[in-house]
């Protein structure tokens, strides 16, 4: 099969791989180690800004959306959601291909990144596919513990009050579970909420080439707006199919 190729036209124009251009990026800080993981969150829009169609984001995404999304995946060492999110995409183990699972695993890593979901509600989507895969390492932040069942996935309950900061979950992340990349997807609440805080370093906007029309899908960011709104900087731009791939920094 044919690799899915990208027309790079930021920060240098030529012919790019999803490795390739994912694997050219220096996704750490240029100051001293923080306390938290490097976090990068990643969301797909129609071209009027919807994120999602019938409640979903994957009809917005095409194959080059998805290779790109699953080479980030493949990259990092944990992948966040909120359990809405996971409950309307059905989330399964993070990375399904054995040839992504095997490259980590030749590289000293873990077959796949950690599957990460924060609840101050305490409430879980524990019929998705991902509590069901044996394989799979959960470290969920709520309340309560939860009883996923034995021979299903391999669960961590870490504590987070309604009160407790995003900060410190990432910051136990990092200190718990050696967490030092951290791909966000979603969705808009938890986005917002991690902007509140100051907690994302870079976000990766796919633009699809689709007009959504009307109310049928939130937009990237829900809640309550910063007091200090980031600035963004874009650190690259590729296409492919007419869909936009967009890198910002967030200042």
């Amino acid at each position: 099969m044919e690799p899915i190729v990208y027309r790079q036209l930021l920060p240098a124009c030529g012919v790019v791989t999803a490795p390739e251009l994912i694997g050219s990026l220096g996704l750490v800080r240029g100051d001293a180690p923080a306390a938290r993981p490097y976090t990068i969150a990643t969301f797909v829009t129609s071209a009027d800004g919807h994120t999602t169609i019938d409640g979903q984001s994957r009809q917005l995404s095409d194959d080059g959306d998805r290779e790109l999304h699953r080479t980030l995946r493949e990259r990092v060492d944990a992948v966040l959601a909120g359990t809405a999110t996971m409950a309307a995409e059905d989330y399964a183990r993070m990375l399904p291909a054995p040839a992504r699972r095997e490259r980590r695993l030749a590289a000293g890593r873990a077959a796949e990144p950690l599957a990460v979901m924060i609840s101050r509600s305490g409430r879980l989507p524990l019929d998705i596919r991902l509590f069901a895969e044996p394989e799979a390492r959960v470290v969920v932040f709520s309340p309560g513990a939860a009883d996923v069942g034995a021979g299903a996935a391999d669960v961590c309950h870490e504590q987070l009050d309604a009160d407790t900061p995003l900060t410190e979950a990432l910051a136990t992340l990092g200190r718990e579970h050696g967490v030092q990349t951290l791909l966000c997807e979603g969705g808009g609440t938890l986005f917002s909420a991690l902007l509140q805080e100051r907690l994302v370093d870079e976000l990766f906007l796919t633009i699809a080439p689709v007009l959504v029309g009307g109310a049928r899908g939130p937009s990237v960011t829900s809640g309550p707006s910063t007091r200090l709104p980031p600035a963004l900087e874009l650190a690259g731009l590729a296409e492919r199919a007419g869909s936009l791939f967009l890198r910002y920094r967030l200042r």
